[in-house]
C-alpha cells in the first residue's frame, strides 16, 4: 500500500502564494476528506500532492520517492487524479474512457492484452456503467460520468485516488451514490482516497480522517469527531453552530445557526366559515 506525503510544501499560482510551508501526510488504507472555506487551497493542495502543481519548495513523497522524479506512466500506476470538471473529447465511449486508465500500463512490447480488457469490464461492472460502456460520455448525466471518471481511474490500478469536489453540480441523490461508490472502493477494494468536499456533514459521513484548511495552512486534522467541533465550524467557516450525533451514524452532524431564526409553531386548521342565520343568500355572497 503506497504512503503519500508533502514536506515544507510552497505551492503558487504567479506570484500568488496559495500553500505555504506545508507537511502532511496520507493515512494509508482510509478516507480523507480536505475541507474549508472557498479560496482555502483544498484543491490547490490536492493538485500539489497530484503532480498537477509544481512545488516551488518543499517536497511531495511517494513511497519516499519523489513524484517529480518518477516516470509519468510509473506514478500513474500508484497514484489516479481525479480533477475538477473533467471533459472527454467528444463521442468518446465509456468503454474507451475507461479503458484509457490502462495506458499506463501499455509499452512497445506489451500492447492491448486480454488483462487490459478484462480489467476495464472490472472497472464498469464496479461502477454500475456496463450497460453504458457503448454510450459517447457526453451523453450521460452528470453522476454517470462521474462515475465513468471513476471508473477510468479505477482501470488504473493504483492505490491512491484522489478526487477534487466529485460531487459538485450532481443532484443530492447523485452526490450520496458516488459517496458510497468510493466507500466501497476503500473497503472492499482497499483503496487509499483523498478528496476535497464542500459538504462537511458529507465529510463526517464519508471520512475516516479530515483535514481543515483556513487560508492556505492546516488548522486541525484527525478524525471527524476530534476535529468537528462548534468552535472549529465557527473558526473555519465563519458559521455558528451546533453539532449533534448524527442519528444514523453517530458522526458530528453540523446544524448551521443563521442570523435569521425562524421559529415553526403548530397551527390549528382555520374554522371553516358558515353562513350566518341572520344573512340573506345576496348579503352572505356579500360577506364571502
Amino acid at each position: 500500500m503506497s504512503t503519500l506525503n508533502a514536506d515544507n510544501l510552497t505551492l503558487a499560482y504567479e506570484n500568488a502564494t496559495i500553500i505555504n510551508g506545508l507537511s502532511l501526510t496520507i493515512a494509508n488504507g482510509s478516507i480523507t476528506a480536505l475541507v474549508g472555506p472557498n479560496g482555502c487551497g483544498k484543491s490547490t493542495l490536492l493538485r500539489g500532492i497530484s503532480r498537477l502543481l509544481k512545488p516551488r519548495t518543499g517536497s511531495v513523497m511517494l513511497d519516499s520517492q519523489d513524484i517529480w522524479k518518477l516516470p509519468t506512466k510509473e506514478l500513474a500506476k500508484r497514484l489516479g487524479i481525479l480533477p475538477q470538471n473533467p471533459v472527454a473529447p467528444e463521442g468518446l465511449t465509456v468503454h474507451e474512457l475507461v479503458a484509457q486508465g490502462r495506458y499506463p500500463h501499455q509499452s512497445w512490447l506489451q500492447q492491448w492484452s486480454a488483462y487490459d480488457e478484462q480489467v476495464t469490464n472490472e472497472a464498469l461492472q464496479i461502477t454500475s456503467m456496463t450497460e453504458f460502456a457503448d454510450r459517447p460520455v457526453d451523453t450521460l448525466s452528470g453522476g454517470q460520468r462521474q462515475r465513468a471518471w471513476i471508473a477510468m481511474a479505477l482501470a488504473q490500478d493504483s492505490d491512491l485516488l484522489l478526487l477534487d469536489e466529485p460531487t459538485t453540480f450532481l443532484d443530492l441523490a447523485y452526490q450520496l451514490d458516488v459517496l458510497d461508490l468510493l466507500t466501497e472502493l476503500n473497503q472492499e477494494r482497499g483503496k487509499t482516497i483523498v478528496m476535497v468536499l464542500h459538504d462537511l456533514n458529507h465529510a463526517c459521513h464519508y471520512a475516516d480522517h479530515l483535514i481543515a484548511m483556513v487560508k492556505g495552512s492546516i488548522v486541525a486534522q484527525g478524525t471527524p469527531s476530534k476535529v468537528v467541533t462548534e468552535q472549529m465550524v465557527r473558526d473555519v467557516f465563519g458559521v455558528n453552530c451546533t453539532i449533534i450525533p448524527d442519528p444514523v451514524t453517530g458522526t458530528p452532524l453540523v446544524v448551521p445557526i443563521g442570523r435569521t431564526k425562524r421559529t415553526h409553531h403548530l397551527h390549528t386548521a382555520p374554522t371553516p366559515l358558515t353562513q350566518p342565520a341572520e344573512l340573506t343568500p345576496t348579503e352572505f355572497q356579500s360577506y364571502g
